[in-house]
């Protein structure tokens, strides 16, 4: 029988899947943003910030281990191949036992979290103050259910995302950012945030809004799951066809990218040793730093994974293609995304959060860590795509000590930095989290050279085409000219850079209609620059395997 591909090898709905998934991730960070962009306002880089950043991220240890990118990669190779084969009734009963056991292990870590809570925060964050602590405790508890909420609904994702159903799976978070949103301007106005001690009494009501939004995101996907689930029957049962081998792949699964999502975590519980306000600091750069990771990295991954399952055994036709045209997509979106940060990480930073108490020491300080991040950018997110390719493929032991090796190089080098660059500062404010984001570059470069050398024994040569990446690189450098040149003409910088920051000089306020202009010329430069040269369509179907 002959199959429908693309011209590139591949098969056409993941072209489609990809700017689904991008579409509905687009949507949701965008909303996380205005997000941020609130809690900047209202919090800044203070120590309830901190509290926050690293209460938020605690009971998320149960997310990431059991959730979104665990779960769909152990789970979607067993469930789609189900479907392709036309065995939808044990695709069903696999759907309800996978449920079952998920939640039962989710919730019942969540119990526990809540009771040790207040022995175990303490414990952990020992250099915080005692009110600090109290206040942690309190928002952990409140989160652990969340936690458990938001891991049921990457049950759903991976449900959805197996029948090809990719933008509400992945545009859901939008609830629990608005949820988010409306606990802060909800409390904001009612308490009177500026009063002395009242943005304590804000994040207990940010807590509650997030366990409301996971709630909210679980049930805007339902009414889209529950028509899948024809042989549906909620269960415990392991020998259900297919959970040994989903349970079997889960367990190297969680090392390969469950650990390097705690691996942040530990990043947070290394800043909190800082200074006050290296978390607040950290957690502001991550979020830029995973916006392209997830948008361009998580899109290609997600919406690959399935296709990739259904047609393993067709390497030379299917695997190679996709795989050399996923990294060059990527290539396309990360290298100018990373530049962009580079170049213009100060007017970004600056345009989304510098009002309220987020001042513009907070803009330099958050700026040199996103520089630092910045580096292992293309690193980071091409690796997601790698990864899938070897859970298609049902190896999913490579990628886990892999990631391993990742973290614990990660966490060594940023140990080493962190307490060195602690010593320079901006402000109240210190360099120690720049530090742990430069061992997270190094670790992620590691990471995707050592997935490329592995991934050449499975399926041969597979890399991205080095005439088009050079070309890339050049689009690049003339957008970044441009975008540089720009935020001269426009005085969009809010800080005079890290230096100059560093030194003492200030900074005026920024102008977010300048801002807004410099990251337009920096885009379309590029866009027009890739065009001239011939890359500018790495989403087109080509007509022939050879163009």
């Amino acid at each position: 029988m002959t199959k429908r591909t693309d011209a590139d090898g591949g098969h056409r709905p993941g072209a489609r899947a990809a700017i689904w998934v991008g579409a509905g991730i687009f949507l949701s960070r965008i909303f996380g943003f205005l997000r941020e962009m609130v809690f900047a306002y209202f919090f800044g880089a203070s120590a309830v910030a901190d509290v926050w950043r690293v209460a938020l991220r605690t009971p998320y240890v149960i997310q990431n281990l059991l959730g979104e990118g665990t779960l769909s990669a152990s789970m979607i190779p067993v469930y789609a191949e189900f479907l392709e084969e036309g065995r939808e009734e044990e695709a069903g009963r696999f759907a309800g036992a996978s449920l079952g056991i998920l939640a039962s292990v989710s919730f019942g870590l969540a119990f526990l979290g809540v009771l040790f809570a207040p022995w175990l925060i303490p414990l952990i964050y020992y250099e915080w103050d005692p009110w600090m602590q109290e206040l942690a405790v309190t928002i952990v508890q409140i989160l652990f259910p969340m936690t458990a909420v938001l891991v049921v609904s990457a049950w759903a994702l991976g449900i959805l995302n197996s029948h090809r159903r990719f933008f509400v799976s992945y545009v859901a978070p939008v609830a629990w950012n608005l949820a988010l949103i409306a606990a802060m301007v909800g409390a904001g106005t009612y308490l009177g945030w500026s009063q002395l001690g009242r943005d304590a009494d804000m994040a207990v009501a940010l807590a509650w809004g997030g366990l409301v939004g996971g709630v909210l995101q679980l049930l805007v996907q339902t009414p889209w799951v529950l028509p899948l689930l024809t042989h549906f029957r909620l269960s415990l049962g392991r020998r259900v066809k297919g959970v040994r081998e989903a349970i079997r792949n889960f367990l190297p699964v969680v090392a390969a990218r469950g650990v390097v999502n705690v691996s942040s975590w530990i990043d947070l519980f290394l800043a909190h040793m800082l200074v006050v306000g290296a978390p607040a600091v950290l957690g502001y750069a991550q979020t830029l730093y995973l916006l392209p990771v997830s948008l361009f990295g998580m899109a290609i991954a997600a919406s690959e994974l399935p296709e990739l399952s259904r047609h393993r055994g067709e390497i030379q036709g299917v695997l190679v293609p996709r795989v050399q045209t996923a990294l060059e997509r990527l290539a396309f979106l990360l290298i100018p995304s990373a530049l962009a940060y580079l170049i213009l990480g100060d007017v970004i930073i600056a345009g989304l959060f510098e009002r309220g108490v987020f001042d513009s020491a907070t803009t330099i300080a958050t700026y040199a860590v996103l520089v630092a991040y910045s580096l292992g950018l293309p690193a980071s997110a091409s690796s997601r795509a790698l990864t899938s390719t070897f859970y298609a493929l049902r190896d999913t032991r490579t990628p886990a000590i892999i990631s391993l090796v990742r973290v614990f190089l990660s966490i060594g080098i940023g140990v080493t930095l962190m307490f060195p660059m602690d010593q320079f500062g901006v402000g109240p404010l210190r360099l120690g989290a720049v530090g742990l984001a430069c061992g997270s570059t190094v670790g992620a470069w590691v990471e995707y050279l050592v997935l490329r050398t592995q991934l050449k024994g499975h399926i041969g040569a597979h890399g991205p085409r080095r005439g088009k990446m050079i070309r890339f690189l050049v689009a690049g450098a003339v957008a970044a000219a441009c975008g540089f040149g720009a935020e001269g003409l426009l005085g969009s910088s809010s800080a005079p850079g890290i230096l100059p920051g560093l030194l003492g000089k200030g900074s005026p306020l920024v102008n977010p209609a300048a801002a807004i202009g410099t990251a337009a010329v920096f885009g379309v430069a590029y866009l027009g620059a890739a065009s001239l040269l011939g890359v500018g369509t790495p989403f087109r179907r080509r007509t022939s395997s050879g163009s």
